[in-house]
C-alpha cells in the first residue's frame, strides 16, 4: 500500500458518535446500526467495509434522511456535520446540504438515474437547484462535468438517456452528478460492484482525482477489502451493525486485531500465491439482526472463540491497539500476534 495517494488531511467535517438505527418489522426490531462512531476529515478517504447486511449503507444514508421512516427510526446518537447535527435538522435544511455539501454516488446508477430524462439535464439539475444557475449555464457546466469524469464526446452524450450508456459510463455520470456542486464530502456506496476490473480501476481513479482537485473527503462503502487497499487512509470494518475494527489502512491490513477482518483478508486472492491456490472463506453466515447471538456477534463463526466464556457472554467494546487502531475483540492481542508472525 505504499502507492496510496498522499493525503492532505484537514478540518473535521463529519463526526458520528454512538449512532443507532432500527427497523420495525412484523418479525421484530432489526438493529441495523448499533452505537457506531467515526470521524471524517477533509482530504481523507475512509473505507467502510463488511459483508452485505453489516450496516454500512444504512449508517450513511440514515444520517442524510434517505432511509424511509417508518419503518426506520434513529434510536440515538449524533452525526455532526461541521458542528451541526444532521439527525435533528429539518427536511428543508438537510436537503440544502444533501447534494451541495455532501454528494452521494449510489450503488446502482441505472435505478438511481431517472430513465425519462437526458443525462445532461440530470447533472445540471443540482446546479440549477443549489447554485441558482440558468438552464443554459447549467447545461454547459454539465457537459464540462461529463468531460471531467472521462465520458467521451460529452456534448453528444449529454443528450442521451441512461439506458444508452454502458455500465461504466452510467457510473461516471453518477459521479458527475454527485460532484456538480463541488461537495466537501462524497459518499460512494459500492460504486464499482457491477463493473469489470478494468472499468473499476478507472472509476476509482476518477474518484481520487476529483477528491484531490476539490480537496474534499470520500467515504467509500464496499464489501471488498481489496477495493480500498490502495485508496483508503482509514478503514472501518463493520459486522452485524457494529464496528469490529478501525485504524489506518496499514494497521488494519498488516496488524489485524479482529478475527472478522482476518477472515475477510484471508478470503481475498493474493498476487504472491499461485492462481489455483484455494481461498479461505469465513465459516457460517452473518447473524440475524432480529435475534442476535449473546455476547460477541461474531463468536459463532470465530476460530478464537471459547465456549463457555467471555465470547458468548459479553459484548466486546472497542479497545485501543495503539494509535488510532481499535478492535472490538476479547482476543485482539492473540489475533495481532498471529497477524504479525504471518500465520
Amino acid at each position: 500500500m505504499t502507492d496510496r495517494p498522499p493525503s492532505q488531511v484537514g478540518e473535521l467535517l463529519l463526526s458520528v458518535r454512538d449512532l443507532e438505527v432500527a427497523f420495525d418489522t412484523e418479525a421484530g426490531v432489526v438493529h441495523a446500526v448499533n452505537k457506531v462512531s467515526f470521524d471524517v476529515r477533509r482530504g481523507e478517504v475512509l473505507g467502510v467495509v463488511g459483508e452485505s447486511g453489516s450496516g454500512k449503507s444504512v449508517t450513511m444514508m440514515s444520517m442524510l434522511g434517505l432511509i424511509p421512516s417508518p419503518p426506520a427510526r434513529i434510536v440515538g446518537g449524533n452525526a455532526l456535520w461541521k458542528g451541526r447535527d444532521l439527525l435533528y435538522m429539518s427536511d428543508r435544511d438537510i436537503r440544502r446540504i444533501r447534494g451541495k455539501e455532501i454528494g452521494i454516488i449510489f450503488q446502482d446508477p441505472l435505478s438511481s438515474l431517472n430513465p425519462t430524462h437526458r443525462v445532461g439535464r440530470q447533472v445540471a439539475e443540482g446546479l440549477r437547484l443549489h447554485e441558482g444557475m440558468s438552464a443554459r449555464a447549467a447545461g454547459r457546466a454539465a457537459i464540462e462535468l461529463l468531460d471531467l469524469v472521462g465520458i467521451p464526446q460529452p456534448e453528444r452524450r449529454a443528450h442521451m438517456y441512461p439506458h444508452e450508456f454502458s455500465g461504466g459510463m452510467r457510473q461516471r455520470a453518477m459521479i458527475a452528478l454527485a460532484i456538480a456542486c463541488k461537495p466537501d464530502l462524497l459518499i460512494a456506496d459500492e460504486p464499482t460492484t457491477a463493473l469489470d476490473v478494468t472499468v473499476q480501476a478507472q472509476v476509482l481513479e476518477v474518484l481520487i482525482n476529483i477528491k484531490n482537485e476539490l480537496n474534499s473527503a470520500i467515504v467509500l462503502i464496499t464489501h471488498d477489502l481489496g477495493v480500498v487497499a490502495g485508496l483508503a487512509d482509514h478503514v472501518l470494518v463493520m459486522y452485524a451493525g457494529r464496528v469490529a475494527e478501525f485504524g489506518t489502512a496499514d494497521e488494519v491490513y498488516y496488524r489485524t486485531r479482529h478475527p472478522y477482518t482476518e477472515g475477510l483478508l484471508a478470503s481475498l486472492p493474493r498476487v504472491d500465491q499461485s492462481s489455483d491456490a484455494p481461498l479461505t472463506p469465513i465459516a457460517g453466515a452473518p447473524p440475524s439482526l432480529i435475534a442476535m447471538p449473546p455476547g460477541c456477534a461474531f463468536h459463532p463463526r470465530c476460530p478464537y472463540a471459547l465456549a463457555p466464556g467471555a465470547c458468548d457472554r459479553d459484548v466486546p467494546t472497542l479497545v485501543s491497539a495503539g494509535g488510532d487502531h481499535q478492535a472490538a475483540c476479547h482476543f485482539s492481542e492473540r489475533v495481532g500476534t498471529r497477524a504479525e508472525v504471518g500465520a
